[in-house]
């Protein structure tokens, strides 16, 4: 009867840490994506905006609007940067759990390989025995 794998629970584990840690990468690089998309809107807004100006109130009043949409879109910058950011972070942290869960996996691989061998080690003993026993036990 072949033994199961030790240190099963542990995968297990670091499968379910891997999954989540891939979850969070995924969130990330979707927010990183959309605040990306947000700035690009928001710079082609602010280059299609066009106002003609016909006196000195209006003037100020572009002035002013103009000024709060690159506060704006700053915002939106730092935003981004951020979210980048917390992508490249997100990223980091699924590669060192997959690291981890990659040598439990090697070592499950090698244990079910040793197992299947010593399977068949015992199946060969079993046929040798049941060989010699139908031959009577006389060498013939």
């Amino acid at each position: 009867m072949a033994r199961s794998f030790p240190l099963a629970g542990l995968l297990r584990l670091r499968q379910l840490q891997q999954d989540q840690a891939a979850g969070n990468l995924a969130a990330a690089n979707n927010r990183a994506r959309e605040s990306g998309a947000r700035v690009v809107a928001a710079r082609n807004e602010l280059g299609e905006i066009i106002s003609e100006v016909s006196d000195a109130a209006t003037l100020h009043a572009v002035a002013a609007a103009r000024s709060s949409s690159r506060s704006m879109l700053a915002d939106l910058e730092n935003l981004d940067r951020t979210r980048q950011h917390e992508a490249q972070q997100a990223q980091q942290e699924f590669l060192a759990v997959r690291k981890q869960s990659v040598g439990l996996e090697k070592l499950e691989t090698r244990h079910a390989q040793a197992e299947a061998v010593e399977e068949l080690r015992r199946e060969q003993l079993i046929l040798d025995e049941l060989s010699i026993g139908a031959r009577g036990g006389d060498g013939r």
